[in-house]
């Protein structure tokens, strides 16, 4: 279980000159996405790509007995921390006229499992915000939610570069599809 202290990690690409890059933030502070943003966008411009990928799950345990601040944890980190980021970076991306945004989901995002409720309900909300907001972008964006499947060791060398390649190129006719890696 992440503590609350602990940082998710959210992936930028910009337009300046391709440079990447990859930023530790505490995406549950509005204010620090807030000043992330403003430093991003004075530093780097306007992302191309922003890939919403921090997460944490729940010890295993029914759904009354996890504790309140862990439920709050759950719920803060995947589905607050991705609405700052989309709070704070689509007004820029729709100013530029063009951007795409993953919003890494799970596969218990769209099937359920037992005593990981509050992590499946945050997971499932990622879904809705994704095909939500995808409503909502005009046209040169897209917001998509991407499975990356199990996450563990050997994922990171045999899947990870198919997921990377994967985002690099979406377009927006996948604007508000769900994805699996």
């Amino acid at each position: 279980m992440t503590t609350p202290t602990t940082l998710g990690s959210m992936g930028l690409k910009t337009n300046g000159g391709g440079r990447q890059r990859t930023v530790l933030i505490t995406g549950r502070s509005d204010s620090s996405v807030e000043e992330l943003a403003r430093s991003v966008m004075e530093k780097n411009g306007v992302p191309d790509i922003i890939v919403n990928n921090a997460g944490t799950i729940n010890r295993n345990n029914r759904i009354w007995e996890v504790p309140v601040e862990e439920f709050d944890a759950v719920i803060d980190t995947n589905i607050k921390g991705i609405a700052n980021m989309l709070r704070h970076f689509i007004p820029p991306m729709i100013e530029s006229k063009q951007g795409i945004i993953v919003n890494m989901s799970s596969g218990w995002g769209r099937s359920t499992a037992a005593q990981v409720a509050p992590y499946c309900a945050s997971k499932w909300a990622v879904e809705g915000l994704t095909r939500a907001v995808a409503k909502e972008l005009p046209s040169g964006m897209a917001i998509v939610a991407l499975n990356p499947g199990t996450v563990e060791a050997e994922w990171i060398v045999l899947q990870a570069p198919k997921a990377a390649a994967m985002i690099l190129n979406l377009t927006m006719a996948d604007n508000g599809t769900s994805l699996s890696v």
